[in-house]
């Protein structure tokens, strides 16, 4: 294993510590955006880990995931914005 695997590998543990942080969001704090959060870094740790067992495949997949992904956090944000807004 080379250490861009090595790397990319470490990388989808991190996003998988941020799902356990952003469902604990959700779960203890009541904040919907911590759902989306966690699909959204759900969704990277999938994307991250079909690009590394299958590389050469299945691009359409990638892109589907990578747009739902991107969608997720974008509503998120608006989400903890919009909160942020209330609060001021």
């Amino acid at each position: 294993m080379d250490l861009a695997n090595s790397i990319q590998i470490i990388a989808i543990l991190i996003e998988c510590a941020v799902v356990v942080i952003a469902v604990l969001i959700a779960t203890r704090n009541n904040r919907a955006y911590g759902w989306l959060i966690a699909i959204t870094f759900a969704l990277f740790a999938l994307f991250d880990g079909i690009r590394i067992f299958f590389p050469y495949g299945f691009p359409r997949l990638y892109s589907l995931v990578l747009f739902v992904a991107c969608a997720s956090m974008l509503y998120a944000v608006w989400l903890m914005y919009n909160e942020t807004r209330k609060s001021d």
